[in-house]
């Protein structure tokens, strides 16, 4: 499929769950972008489909049966993370360009398939992580290329939910049954089980369809440390937590506690990271940030602004003579002012400390840039922002941290080999 600027680009929805129909939404924001078919399993789904984007739409439960249309340029991959590779390499291989939820992959051992697929295809693939093109991220990048930190050497990163919806407590229709649900579709390469809408509607909670806090939040941290470091990645991943309050039969944790130790660059040296998900966080919103800590002062990030806070380093040792003989400290102060001279206060120095603050424009939305850059690339033949192998960087650890769970070990990563 060929596009030009002036061409309408028609997508279609793999996955009408909450986040495939919150990225459908948002794509129509995009001039020039229009949907045409969604797929999903559940009848309901194609249903609300219909009433929300209008009776034209090709609906099937089927997504082969949207890969097989000629007039579907692009498709959006919103289908719980056990088909994210599978769907996305079938889609490629169909000529389709790929917007793929995040993570890339359910397991390590699809990214490099799904990597020579997309370089095979000639087609852009985009994973949905929106805070690789947000413009805080962008702006915490330039700052640190500046030095405005220093050396960077810790960075914490947290991602907390104390509300029902957050902890992936999501309705489930009354309507559930065989006779609306295609079950194993549903299943597809996950084991075989009799029919239990649960495990469908609330799918992040089991290992079988999702990835826990990791594939779901530790990968939007990652993605966002990546651009602002210029990272590729961990080499050392371990993670620790528990199931402490949403008992509900989920088997995966709902506090996750990681530390990565990322290896020197030419960019900057090696630091470590700590990354925290905690679903019973005792905070009535949703608790998100960054901070960067270097040896000259400390970068914070939220969803909409930028804090640097700088303290430049020590010009002087500094001296603890208090417990000495008066004569000796006499003697060892005039010493010390000799080798470190007083220097005067001017306003170069006062400007290297204090605070700085930055926000995004008024209306400013992370998700819709993301889109539309993917659409970018796709009208422009352009690299997107967010392709397979850093989708593999991201998704590789964050994947690492549910082993180094679930087995209580600490795992290694190549994160130039993505191994």
């Amino acid at each position: 499929m060929q596009t030009s600027a002036n061409d309408k680009i028609q997508i279609a929805l793999i996955g009408a769950g909450g986040r495939g129909m919150a990225d459908a939404k948002i794509a129509l924001r995009i001039p020039g972008v229009a949907l045409v078919a969604v797929a999903d399993i559940y009848d309901g789904h194609l249903t609300r489909a219909k009433e929300l984007f209008g009776d034209h739409l090709f609906t099937t439960r089927d997504h082969r049966e949207i890969l097989a249309r000629k007039d579907v340029d692009a498709v959006i991959i919103g289908t719980p993370d056990h088909w994210h590779a599978q769907i996305t390499k079938e889609a490629l291989a169909a000529g389709k360009h790929v917007y793929c939820e995040k993570p890339m992959v359910h397991d390590i051992a699809e990214g490099k398939s799904v990597i020579e697929a997309q370089q095979a295809s000639g087609r852009v693939l985009q994973i949905g992580s929106q805070y690789v093109s947000s413009l805080v991220y962008q702006k915490a990048r330039d700052l640190m290329k500046t030095g405005a930190i220093g050396e960077l050497n810790m960075v914490e990163a947290y991602l907390d939910r104390n509300t029902a919806i957050g902890a992936w407590q999501y309705s489930i229709p009354p309507d559930a049954s065989t006779g609306n649900i295609d079950w194993d579709r549903f299943l597809g390469n996950a084991p075989k089980r009799p029919f239990e809408p649960i495990r469908l509607f609330r799918w992040r909670n089991y290992r079988d369809y999702g990835t826990g806090v990791a594939g779901d939040l530790f990968v939007h941290l990652l993605s966002g440390l990546h651009v602002v470091t210029g990272s590729l990645g961990p080499r050392r991943v371990f993670a620790t937590g528990g199931l402490r309050f949403w008992n509900d039969g989920r088997d995966v944790p709902d506090v996750m506690l990681a530390t990565m130790d990322y290896p020197k660059t030419a960019q900057h040296p090696e630091f470590t990271l700590a990354l925290r998900v905690n679903f019973a966080s005792g905070v009535a919103q949703e608790n998100f940030g960054f901070r960067f800590v270097g040896s000259e002062g400390v970068m914070t990030t939220g969803y909409s602004s930028v804090k640097l806070a700088k303290e430049p380093r020590e010009s002087e040792p500094g001296f603890t003579t208090e417990t000495f003989p008066k004569a000796m400290q006499k003697k060892m102060l005039d010493e010390y002012r000799a080798k470190y001279p007083r220097k005067p206060l001017t306003a170069e120095s006062i400007a290297m400390q204090g605070e700085s603050h930055y926000t995004t424009p008024a209306g400013y939305d992370a998700n819709l840039h993301h889109q539309q850059n993917f659409y970018d690339s796709i009208r422009n033949h352009k690299p997107s922002v967010e392709d397979g192998v850093f989708g593999l960087r991201a998704a590789g650890p964050a994947l690492l941290t549910n082993k180094s769970y679930f087995d209580r070990t600490v795992c290694s990563w190549d994160p130039r080999q993505m191994a």
